[in-house]
């Protein structure tokens, strides 16, 4: 759950540098809820990090997927514009849709 949304995840690569990116899909038609993901190239992600978008609409996004077991606790924490994001362990293995 993501909000009021029941959600299943959906793995996909950002195309500028193969980075995981995470999306939440609504279960009942497939809609995208939100993207959980950020993609900050300059920064350096180990392949198992990712860079978690909880700001703005995503507020509360590192909470929901620290809870359900998909991300580490943050392993440290990225400026982007005005906020900073956390970088968290991959905690399970992704499948990738095409």
């Amino acid at each position: 759950m993501f909000g009021k949304y029941a959600c299943r995840l959906v793995f996909s690569k950002y195309m500028n540098n193969d980075r995981t990116a995470i999306i939440l899909e609504d279960l009942s038609d497939l809609s995208i809820v939100a993207t959980a993901t950020v993609n900050i190239p300059e920064y350096n992600l180990d392949p198992d990090e990712v860079i978690i978008k909880d700001y703005s609409e995503n507020e509360g996004m590192l909470e929901c997927l620290m809870l359900n077991i998909v991300v580490s606790k943050p392993l440290r924490w990225v400026k982007t514009g005005f906020v900073k994001c956390p970088v968290c362990k991959l905690l399970i293995e992704p499948e990738y849709e095409n």
